[in-house]
């Protein structure tokens, strides 16, 4: 189990980064200003089919009410307690203690991290992280708990980022400036992510606010008979499958440019280079997933533009077949652009996107394709520590695994909901 596996490591990071000297005037490990609690509470309105925390196929968090009419729930969404210790001027700590509500019911550490910043020189800065924690691929989320800032919920590409690519990593980074122009370069070294990719075969693209929270699990839909036996009805995406820890360490790495105008170009290239063939006690494989994700921001007069585009692969399984294929062989990919301007006190935001997956595999072939597109509008306000979100969503999506359970591959979903976020 992933547990007792990963808890010594988080202990020896811990430890590692406790070993630089405090300074105790510039140490502050507990008071108003390392504690935050923040929350969000939701009522919402959803058709459409099961959701995929309730291991059905639907796309979105929330279900529909049996037979796909609309369902209204008040939830608690969730509630972080975020502590933020500093050792010494540069040296510093992020952990945060997530409850997630909803349709699943959970608790756990989302992050817990080390952080160093010395003071930067005239034209260079440097930085490091070690840790637990999300790589920095999101457009669209800020903030030590990891929340949306326009929107309630985050794109495809950034919820799949939450489901499963948050390793355990030891990251650093450098920035210059050469003229007008910025540059920055980020490098990790990580491991306990060989699972990523798992969730978004079994399941296709999904628009979610849930992360994974360490050692819990994730439900995956149900399978086809011929398929049970090979593969756990849950994956954990915090999790190193194999010989020994960090027997094959993954690694990602990021390059940023600003030129002297008010856009932001980004890429970011990531690959667990996890064995597809290792397999563990409780039927959890290696999936060996890589991708490629470009990002950009601009201000234009007051209106920010973001876009980010995703393309990857992952496989898993033996190789077989004619052609010496993996079991599954799957390249997938998503892109979407979000629009967002301050009107008064109030903030305005809307997203489109588009998904899909592509399976060439010896087991999984074209016939398990999955194609599907959303459409998102959204208006927030704040008042001191709260935060009023209200959003419309629609997912439409052709997924041939709903065939599985008797589903019309062909679904979509609609779902308005208001949030009230609290930042205390």
């Amino acid at each position: 189990m992933p547990r007792p596996r990963l808890l010594p490591l988080l202990l020896a990071t811990a430890a590692l980064a406790l070993s630089a000297p405090v300074h105790a005037e510039d140490a502050d490990l507990i008071s108003s200003e390392t504690l935050t609690v923040t929350g969000t509470v939701s009522l919402a309105a959803t058709d459409g089919e099961e959701s995929w925390l309730d291991r059905g196929f639907g796309k979105l968090s929330t279900s529909g009410d049996g037979d796909g009419d609309v369902s209204v729930k008040p939830l608690l969404s969730e509630a972080n307690l975020i502590w933020r210790p500093r050792f010494s001027w540069a040296l510093s700590a992020t952990i945060v203690g997530t409850f997630q509500g909803g349709e699943r019911n959970e608790a756990g550490i989302s992050e817990a991290y080390f952080s160093y910043k010395p003071m930067r020189g005239s034209s260079t800065r440097v930085s490091a992280r070690a840790g637990l924690m999300w790589p920095s691929v999101s457009l669209e989320h800020e903030g030590a708990d990891w929340h949306v800032r326009d929107t309630i919920t985050p794109s495809a590409i950034n919820s799949w980022i939450g489901e499963e690519v948050r390793p355990l990593a030891i990251e650093g980074s450098v920035g210059t400036t050469i003229g007008e122009h910025k540059l920055s370069a980020t490098g990790a070294l990580f491991a306990a992510n060989d699972t990523a990719g798992t969730l978004l075969t079994f399941l296709g693209w999904a628009l979610h606010n849930r992360r994974t929270l360490a050692f819990n699990d994730q439900p995956l839909p149900p399978f086809e008979p011929e398929d049970e036996g090979y593969q756990a009805h849950f994956t954990h995406p915090l999790l190193d499958v194999g010989s020994g820890f960090a027997d094959r360490p993954g690694y990602y790495a990021k390059l940023v440019w600003q030129p002297p105008v008010p856009v932001r170009l980004e890429l970011f290239r990531y690959d667990n280079r996890a064995n597809p063939e290792a397999v563990n006690e409780d039927i959890e494989w290696g999936w060996r997933t890589h991708f490629n994700n470009l990002g950009l921001a601009a201000d234009i007069e007051g209106t920010q533009l973001r876009a980010q585009a995703m393309t990857g692969r992952t496989r898993m399984g033996f190789e077989e077949g004619p052609l010496d294929r993996h079991w599954i062989d799957m390249r997938f990919r998503s892109a979407f652009l979000l629009v967002s301007r301050s009107v008064g006190k109030f903030g305005l935001a809307a997203r489109i996107e588009a998904f899909e997956t592509r399976h060439r595999g010896s087991w999984w072939d074209d016939e398990y394709d999955e194609d599907g597109w959303a459409a998102t509008l959204a208006g927030k306000r704040e008042w001191g520590p709260f935060t009023g979100l209200v959003e419309l969503i629609h997912v439409s999506s052709d997924n041939p695994a709903r065939e599985h359970v008797g589903l019309e591959p062909q679904q979509t979903q609609t779902r308005l909901q208001a949030d009230l976020r609290v930042n205390w």
